[in-house]
């Protein structure tokens, strides 16, 4: 049975991942340590590396179909990064148990996007090689650098919510379409997860290979499928199922948290 929840949590956290730019660790983690009975610390290293690969190749995914900003992604990932450092090592000071108030922020915010894009779809937006005239553009700018640092910091402290809160700034900080959102947001989402996983397996943690293993390789499956369609699908019904993703998501996470 617990090899089938692996399963389950790889393949989830990939369609997660691929479809809407979000961290594995929203899947995963909450199914490791609420039914695997899983130390958080460890949960969440297997999380952040499966979200590497399944990230990577995602993002991979979107550059081909030319849905990445590169520029303005590199400077949030360099703030992203040192965010990720501190926030694990935050985390390992603390011994994360369950997830705190930073937690529940990160649901809530996945449950109100799931709201905006099935009511309000992004079908605008920019695309990478659009810029904003004048001063707006560098204080659009300046502020998802900002936000990147601490998105990374909540990113390696709770090992979930960074994909989440990156989509948030790319679509209303940056007003990217909901292509080049995802799309960037994974290619970041890339260099967070390995800074946060090779920070907790520096700092202590212990992960059975077996159950890595298994988890990771589903969860890139999943990326790379989920990928695929989101790239391939019309905008407006592409902004429904991530909507929709995101609505259930954000509420099972929530109510398995009341628990």
């Amino acid at each position: 049975m617990l090899y089938v929840i692996y399963i389950l949590a790889g393949l989830g956290a990939g369609a997660v991942t691929g479809l809407a730019g979000l961290s594995a660790a929203v899947v995963i983690t909450p199914l490791l340590v609420g039914f695997c009975g899983w130390l958080s610390y460890d949960a969440v290293t297997v999380a952040l590396a499966a979200d590497v690969l399944a990230s990577l190749y995602s993002a991979y995914t979107y550059y081909k179909n030319g849905n990445i900003d590169l520029k303005r992604g590199a400077l949030v990932s360099a703030t992203a990064f040192a965010g990720a450092v501190i926030g694990s090592y935050c985390g390992y000071l603390f011994s994360v148990q369950q997830p705190d108030g930073l937690g529940y922020l990160s649901m809530l915010t996945t449950i109100s996007l799931g709201f905006k894009f099935i009511f309000k779809p992004v079908t605008g937006g920019r695309d990478a090689a659009v810029s904003i005239e004048g001063r707006s553009e560098k204080i659009r700018l300046i502020l998802a650098t900002v936000l990147g640092c601490g998105i990374g910091w909540v990113c390696g402290f709770t090992g979930s919510g960074g994909g989440i809160l990156m989509l948030t700034v790319f679509t209303v900080v940056l007003v990217y379409n909901l292509k080049i959102a995802v799309g960037t947001s994974t290619m970041i989402m890339t260099v967070v997860a390995l800074t946060g996983a090779v920070s907790h397996v520096s700092m202590g943690a212990n992960v059975d290979t077996l159950p890595l293993i298994l988890i990771v390789s589903t969860c890139v499956f999943g990326a790379a499928v989920s990928a695929k369609f989101a790239n391939r699908c019309e905008i407006t019904r592409l902004n429904r199922v991530v909507g929709t993703v995101l609505l259930i998501l954000g509420i099972l996470t929530l109510a398995a948290q009341c628990i």
